[in-house]
């Protein structure tokens, strides 16, 4: 009778030392499990990517509003390309080169000191602008950036009846932003890109030169390398 009590205890002994083993290897597996995947996020946010050079294309809409009186308005439709070199995430230097055409617009001027008998016709012009500075973005699920002061020299060649077509250059700046939807690591869509342009126009008429314009662009962007941290 004494020994059966004697086997009985060491069993219940044994399966007890089993169980406080098992728990043990089990919490230690737990903590293995936790340590790895603080590890791999670790490892995920010390190699995180972002789009190092981009590349984009665009459909662009100007509204151009001439300073002097007696102007109206002009709608030039257009498109053209943009190359950005990102240093981070955020900061990039943008490139952004477009080219517009404007339908033909009539004007009237009545009698005055300068046209005595008065002026009509109709005018028409195309604009090819080329700026550069820094872009600002916000990365994530879609991509909201903005484009800061970009300064340019454009072109712009006009007619107006038998006139000669004239030419022009002026300083410029521009400052807007838009938002990008990746669509793949490769390929993001722009719904919308916002604009507001100042160009200076010198008028020989008015001695005005500041015309306040409005941009807007919708377009894809490719990404041609991706940096990492």
């Amino acid at each position: 009778m004494f020994q059966s009590e004697s086997v009985g205890s060491q069993a219940t002994l044994h399966r007890f030392v089993s169980a406080k083993q098992y728990g043990e290897n089990r919490m230690n597996f737990t903590k293995a499990i936790i340590v790895g995947a603080i590890f791999l996020v670790g490892v995920t946010a010390w190699t995180q990517e972002w789009p190092k050079v981009e590349v984009g294309a665009d459909y662009s809409y100007l509204r151009f509003a001439p300073s002097g009186p007696y102007t109206k308005g002009h709608s030039l439709n257009g498109g053209g390309g943009s190359l950005v070199y990102n240093w981070n995430e955020y900061l990039g230097l943008k490139m952004d080169l477009k080219g517009y055409t404007s339908s033909v617009t009539g004007f009237n001027i009545p009698a005055n000191s300068t046209f005595p008998s008065g002026l009509n016709g109709n005018v028409q012009g195309n604009m090819f602008t080329y700026l550069f500075g820094p872009q600002l973005k916000v990365r994530a699920h879609t991509n909201v950036y903005g484009n800061a002061f970009k300064t340019l020299c454009q072109p712009m060649v006009g007619n107006c009846g038998t006139v000669k077509a004239p030419t022009a250059e002026a300083f410029a700046m521009d400052f807007g932003g838009g938002i990008d939807i990746p669509i793949n690591k490769t390929i993001s869509f722009r719904p919308v890109q916002i604009d507001y342009l100042l160009t200076r126009y010198s008028n020989p008429f008015t001695k005005t030169n500041n015309q306040n314009n409005f941009h807007y662009s919708v377009g894809v962007v490719f990404t041609l390398a991706r940096g990492t941290y």
